[in-house]
């Protein structure tokens, strides 16, 4: 075992990929950089020993990570211990609630790159942005040797109290820890290549030269139809995802969304990248996703599924974004403007004036293009 593994942020997306993948890869140390005191201190307290709930399709495992070593940035002691591990680390995975937080980074990361400028280093920014890395690499400055690399990870995962852990009979963070972290057993996360790429150690990462179609793919085609479901499933009642397994009706829809909409038009847009941009690969993608949203064992709730609803119909974002690229390959948008629907009167209200001009300010604009995503929008109401 050799070499340093640095985590930033101690979120499933984190213990669930980086480091679990770091842990199998040999790494002499697991290092990891977190805010939270109370947390720092229940993982000290438990020798540094992770607990994971791993959800596969008949059942949750737990998945142990041993030898994590936990700093808090905001305790001196700790900054220094992590600008010498940022120095030391081979490979370096950020996986914090958004890019906004690069700034309270920056200063101890970015210390740490510079006391080795010349070192290899492979960072890997898992912040939902599809430029997060170079967001990354102008907060913390560059290296030429330092590699910040963006991700694509279409691996859901939640946190969960300790309570409610207790009642689903899921394995605490560490003991006496206040949450839990469950995440889905699939472990193919996408990364940006980049020189000397085969040598990174994290297992479970898939290097592609160019990362954007499998971005376009994950956010208007996962993130879209699960919103898609989710809206849907609000509407009925339903407090679970794994509910919607019960109305094949409306599953059957989601498919035509996914395939039939989105589908068709990536394979239109990106024929030739990757075998996911043909008509089977790309059904294929859906009907594993469609499964795995469904999942029972991964205990996603509705609520979380549509939250941040203006968030989440923006005019880039996961359903607008998604109707304005069917739009752009000559596809109607039927399937997916319900779900917008359905997002815009929860956000606006009954009233389609209000609704239009609520979306209007929303996307920061007016003209043909908007007008273009209202009318099928409007057609569903």
């Amino acid at each position: 075992m050799s070499g340093t593994f640095l985590g930033v942020g101690l979120g499933p997306i984190q213990t669930g990929i980086f480091l679990d993948g770091a842990s199998r890869g040999g790494f002499a140390r697991l290092v990891i950089a977190e805010v939270d005191a109370a947390l720092v201190d229940a993982v000290r307290r438990g020798g540094g020993r992770l607990r994971v709930n791993v959800a596969s399709a008949t059942a949750v495992e737990v998945n142990e990570i041993p030898g994590v070593e936990v700093f808090n940035p905001a305790v001196p002691a700790d900054r220094e211990a992590l600008v010498a591990a940022a120095a030391d680390a081979d490979e370096v995975a950020t996986a914090l609630p958004s890019i906004a937080f690069y700034p309270h980074i920056r200063d101890w990361l970015g210390e740490g790159f510079r006391r080795a400028p010349g070192r290899r280093r492979f960072v890997y920014a898992a912040e939902n942005h599809n430029h997060a890395a170079e967001a990354l690499e102008a907060a913390v400055g560059p290296h030429p040797a330092t590699h910040h690399l963006n991700t694509v990870i279409g691996k859901m995962s939640g946190v969960f109290p300790a309570a409610e852990c207790e009642r689903r009979g899921l394995a605490p963070l560490a003991p006496g820890a206040d949450r839990g972290h469950l995440v889905e057993a699939f472990n193919r996360i996408l990364i940006q290549a980049c020189d000397g790429i085969d040598v990174r150690r994290v297992r479970g990462l898939i290097p592609k030269p160019d990362l954007l179609p499998f971005e376009e793919a994950k956010l208007y085609g996962h993130n879209a139809v699960h919103l898609w479901l989710g809206l849907h499933a609000r509407g009925m009642g339903l407090e679970a995802m794994s509910g919607i397994a019960r109305h094949p009706a409306l599953c059957a829809r989601a498919r035509t969304a996914f395939v039939d909409e989105i589908g068709a038009a990536l394979c239109r847009k990106r024929a030739g990248v990757d075998e996911l941009f043909t008509p089977p690969g790309f059904a294929a993608y859906a009907d594993d996703l469609l499964v795995r949203m469904a999942n029972p064992f991964l205990s996603d709730r509705v609520d979380r599924v549509c939250r941040d609803l203006g968030r989440k119909l923006a005019w880039d974002d996961r359903l607008v974004g998604a109707m304005r690229l069917v739009l752009s390959q000559g596809i109607g948008p039927a399937v997916l403007a319900e779900g917008a629907a359905l997002a815009a009167r929860a956000l606006f209200g009954d009233d389609r004036s209000a609704m239009r001009t609520g979306l209007e300010r929303l996307w920061g604009r007016s003209d043909a293009e908007s007008a273009a995503v209202w009318e099928p929008v409007a057609q569903c109401l």
